[in-house]
């Protein structure tokens, strides 16, 4: 599958371990994650240099061309709510994953939309696990 993958870059890099197995997984799992660089270390310097209306343009055109899009949302971040937002708008099917404990937007919480699956974890494996079950759903 083509997947999105959403994480704050902007907003703070604290989950940036959460990102990697993530993206790993998905990965390694034989999956296609046009976005998987935003796992990276360096990706905000990599991302400096790009025009912001290239990294739009660039971005729509991954979610409209993605099956369907996972996002790590503990860290708010403008960019990926538009990314959910959109992605849901085309009717794709999105999963939101967040740290136990953390405070996440009611905007995403409290979403009544049949395509949006929001979860918590406690660690990575618990993380895997949920993407792994909803994966096996497509």
């Amino acid at each position: 599958m083509n997947i999105y993958f959403a994480c704050s870059i902007t907003g703070g890099r604290e989950y940036q371990a959460i990102y990697q197995a993530i993206t790993n997984f998905l990965l390694t799992s034989g999956h296609i994650v046009p976005t998987a660089h935003l796992a990276d270390q360096d990706v905000v310097d990599l991302e400096k240099v790009v025009d912001a209306r290239e990294v739009y343009t660039r971005d729509i055109d991954w979610i409209e061309a993605c099956d369907l899009l996972v996002a790590e949302v503990s860290t708010p971040s403008h960019g990926v709510g538009y990314e959910i937002g959109y992605a849901l708008t085309l009717g794709k099917p999105v999963f939101c994953l967040y740290k136990k404990g953390i405070k996440v937007s009611k905007m995403i919480t409290g979403n009544p939309n049949p395509h949006l699956y929001v979860v918590s974890y406690l660690d990575e494996y618990e993380a895997i696990s949920h993407l792994t079950s909803f994966l096996e759903k497509y």
